[in-house]
This record gives structure tokens, sequence and C-alpha cells, in this order.
């Protein structure tokens, strides 16, 4: 077993915080009205949704759709939950609304909309001073959630949107996140092997983020 350790900064982010701010499963969603949102073409998916660009058609607005799969309902708080307690975080994707298929029942989440680039074309065309500065906008959005006593738990290339032209950063997916009251000792085996904390079975602290912050940084070929 692991020896007990404490972190050094962060570590009672939510020992004076009321209960409502970490217990997702008592969140009672606010769903909005899915005909404000129109999907404009398909950007990826994953094993836990489907994404989409799409328009706010009371303003004309890009957003990004996610487009969740059938999971519990649970899962869905959770994600809803954390990105409500980091909105207007540092470097943060921000969460615009939550709306419902009325027939299918299909939920979806609507973000911000980043003109990303694909990060195996973008990454070949960096140069030291952008994997710097990007990786700093990295850690600012970390050390965000680390300050919320919110940790990612998957830091990886295809989790962070850039926007090269406008030189914007976003932290996305918090789907895996889990608030500090939570941490026990986990497997990650969701993550690709490259991305990996050496000893894979640990308790899970923030220097766990910070690995994987760095390794996606290593993707770079700088």
């Amino acid at each position: 077993m692991p020896l007990p350790s404490k972190a050094r900064v962060y570590a009672d982010a939510n020992a004076v915080r009321e209960r409502d701010y970490w217990d997702y499963e008592a969140l009672v969603v606010e769903w909005g009205n899915q005909d404000d949102y129109q999907i404009v073409r398909k950007l990826g998916r994953g094993k836990y949704s489907e994404v989409f660009e799409g328009i706010n058609i009371s303003n004309n607005e890009k957003v990004v759709i996610k487009v969740l799969k059938p999971v519990k309902k649970r899962k869905i708080k959770r994600e809803i939950k954390i990105l409500e307690n980091l909105k207007g975080g540092t470097n943060i994707i921000s969460l615009h609304g939550i709306v419902k298929d009325p027939v299918s029942r299909t939920p979806a989440l609507i973000f911000e909309h980043v003109n990303n680039t694909d990060f195996k074309q973008l990454y070949q065309t960096l140069v030291d001073y952008d994997i710097r500065y990007y990786l700093f906008e990295l850690l600012k959005a970390l050390d965000y959630c680390h300050s919320m006593g919110i940790m990612h738990r998957d830091v990886k290339p295809h989790n962070v949107m850039i926007d090269h032209e406008h030189r914007k950063l976003r932290l996305i997916d918090w789907a895996w996140p889990s608030s500090t009251t939570q941490a026990k000792s986990t497997t990650y085996g969701w993550r690709p092997a490259t991305l990996k904390v050496p000893n894979c079975c640990l308790i899970i602290r923030c220097t766990t983020t910070h690995w994987t912050c760095g390794a996606s940084a290593a993707c770079s070929p700088q």
C-alpha cells in the first residue's frame, strides 16, 4: 500500500465547502430547450459521446454539442456538477447549456466553440516558445481546478483544445474527474500507455495530473 501523504497545496480545498458543492448525486438538472441549437457537422466521437459543431439559432453563435451515449445518470450529473463548479475558471471549457431530446430522452451538453487544430498537425508546427506558452496555459487550468478541489485525471493531447490563431487553450472532457473528497486507490486503465504514471495503481492526487501534463507536452517533436 502507498504511504499516506498530503498535498503541499490545496489539500483542504473541499474541507470548508458545503456538501452540495461535491454531492453531485443530489444535483437537480435544469434542462434547456433543444430547439435553440442546430447541428452543423460531426467533429468526432468517443466511448461515451459523439461531438458536433452547432449553432445557437437565437444569436447565431457557434457552439459544440456533446451528445451523450446511454450511461448511468450519476455519471452525467457528476460531469455537469463539476463543469458548474469550474465555470469561469482559467482555461476551463465553458458549459453553455444542458438539453435533452424530448422523444429519445438523450441528453446533450452545449459548450463554447474552440477553433481547434488537431494536435497531430499542430504540434508539428510549434516552436519552443509556443510549447512553453501552451504548457503554462494548461498548468493555469490545472492549478484552478485543483484549487477548487477537483482533479481532471485524464489530461492528454486529445483533451486540450488549442485555437492557435488566437492563442487560446481550453481543457475539456470533464467526465472522469473527481473531487478530492473521493480520493482512493485506482487503476488508470483508460489512459494511453505513454501517458500513464509509472506506478499505475496509486492514490489519486494532484501530482498524477501534473505527470500527464508533462507527458502530453512531450508529445511535441520539439
